[in-house]
């Protein structure tokens, strides 16, 4: 195994352009040991989501390369998953069908052979109803997405990612189409998930108090376009954590003030550029 589960290395994304072309993320360089939560933060437009995609394989870097657990991807596979903010469930199944479908059917990019194939089809079902209990949803088995609340549907779509056992979870504001409570709810949730299953996690927020709790490290994007990397803080608060432990530490509010003196100074938006 390498020593780094994730490394991007000069990862770089250009598109076509009446000018020529327009450069949308420029030299980005990290390296994520395995286990660790890192959120990628920035502005809007600051390619966040673009970074995402090209280590999801969704798209293609232009120059660069993503390096998983030692050798090079460049298409989707089954050892990055990725949990979308709009959840993506198959209405017409119920939940414990929708994590088993994905079971079922993931072909490994790598090796062209079903993942559990040598499984029974008990011991998939099995699979997912682990998974899914690992979530709290046991008592939601055969109900329908549309029967289900915005927190419950994502706690779906955690369970299908992790239920695939993926070397990389990777988050695309997960939680931003939830109403402020139950965003709470859901981040207090993928805390104990995340500390149970200790997947290496990349996400991308634009809320700083989720990326800290959340967050081993913090990478704060420049603005676009060519944007890279453009300072990277480090979350020095031991887990197991709690949102209520954490903003009683006096460091909590040094870290904020901190990112958010970054954010909004050091990498301040300038809106005539864009």
């Amino acid at each position: 195994m390498s020593k780094f589960m994730l490394e991007l290395s000069d990862l770089t994304k250009a598109y076509p352009a009446a000018e020529g072309e327009y450069l949308a993320v420029q030299g980005v360089f990290l390296k994520v040991p395995a286990g660790e939560f890192v959120s990628i933060m920035g502005h809007s437009g600051c390619g966040k989501s673009t970074v995402l995609n090209m280590v999801a394989g969704l798209s293609q870097a232009t120059r660069g390369a993503v390096i998983v657990d030692g050798k090079e991807r460049r298409e989707p596979g089954p050892d990055r998953m990725v949990v979308f903010q709009n959840y993506s469930l198959l209405p017409w199944l119920t939940v414990l069908d929708n994590v088993l479908f994905a079971i079922d059917s993931a072909r490994s990019t790598f090796s062209g052979r079903l993942l559990f194939s040598n499984q029974p089809k008990a011991k998939r079902e099995e699979r997912a109803r682990n998974y899914l209990d690992l979530v709290g949803l046991s008592h939601a088995l055969d109900k329908y997405p549309t029967e289900l609340s915005g927190g419950m549907r994502q706690r779906v779509s955690i369970a299908r990612a992790l239920a695939m056992e993926p070397q990389i979870l990777l988050l695309d504001e997960p939680f931003g189409a939830l109403d402020a409570i139950t965003r709470e709810e859901m981040q207090d949730e993928l805390l104990q998930i995340w500390a149970r299953s200790q997947t290496t996690g990349l996400m991308v927020t634009h809320d700083i108090d989720e990326a800290i709790l959340l967050s081993d490290r913090i990478v704060l994007m420049t603005n676009g376009p060519a944007a890279t990397i453009g300072e990277i803080f480090d979350v020095p608060f031991p887990r197991p954590r709690t949102r209520e432990s954490l903003q009683e530490l006096p460091g909590y509010y040094t870290l904020r003030n901190n990112f958010t003196k970054a954010l909004y100074e050091k990498f301040a938006h300038d809106d005539a550029s864009h």
